[in-house]
């Protein structure tokens, strides 16, 4: 129990600490001012090219929110297709079998709006395959949409207009390369030190006690 209480103490300890000079870092990432990880850039512009993007290009409301809806709309239908015909997939050691379309469709919606909802169990459910380029894959890009949305309403609101609000691209791939990733690697980190088992082989096979 005392370590429960430690342990609730400490985060919100954790939280209040980090919570002004992380969030002054992302002010400034989605301003668009220098950052210790401007070294990012060349990736950035790397994508921008390779999907036609020109980051220079400022959007108004309705061309930020069609990017927002055709980018949520592709990636839906990238999970259903992963998860139905997961069975088919490599990275499937146990051999699991697709998911079945209306067990697909609850499993993307779920994570494309980050309740993160199960309605399989766990590895015996999904493959390495579609947790990696479903699960792990929309927990990042969908949580970067719903940041990149969130900058420009608060561009819009500080400009106190409508009429452009940020590119919605320039958004979402900053999102990614310089707040969701270093933190991922940071926690990664934490997680392989404390010694968090992570490979690709199949489920193992236990004797109990009792045979």
């Amino acid at each position: 129990m005392n370590t429960e209480i430690s342990g609730v103490i400490l985060q919100w300890t954790l939280l209040v600490a980090l919570c002004y000079p992380l969030g002054r870092y992302i002010a400034k990432v989605y301003r668009g001012e220098r950052t210790w990880l401007d070294f990012m850039a060349p990736v950035e512009r790397g994508i921008y090219r390779f999907c036609g993007i020109d980051p220079a290009v400022e959007m108004n409301w309705k061309q930020f929110l069609k990017a927002l809806l055709t980018v949520n709309l592709f990636w839906f239908f990238w999970g259903m297709l992963l998860l139905v015909f997961q069975g088919w997939l490599p990275l499937n050691p146990d051999g699991n079998p697709g998911q079945s379309p209306d067990l697909a469709f609850n499993t993307c919606i779920s994570f494309m709006v980050n309740c993160n909802l199960q309605h399989y169990s766990g590895e015996t459910g999904l493959s390495y395959f579609t947790q990696l380029f479903v699960i792990m894959l929309f927990q990042f890009v969908t949580a970067a949409c719903g940041m990149a949305a969130m900058a420009g309403m608060m561009k819009a609101l500080a400009g106190k207009t409508t009429k452009t609000i940020g590119n919605f691209w320039v958004f979402l791939t900053r999102s990614v390369t310089r707040i969701l990733l270093p933190l991922s690697l940071a926690v990664g980190i934490l997680l392989v030190i404390n010694g968090t088992p992570m490979s690709f082989d199949g489920k193992q096979t236990l004797t109990t006690l009792e045979g």
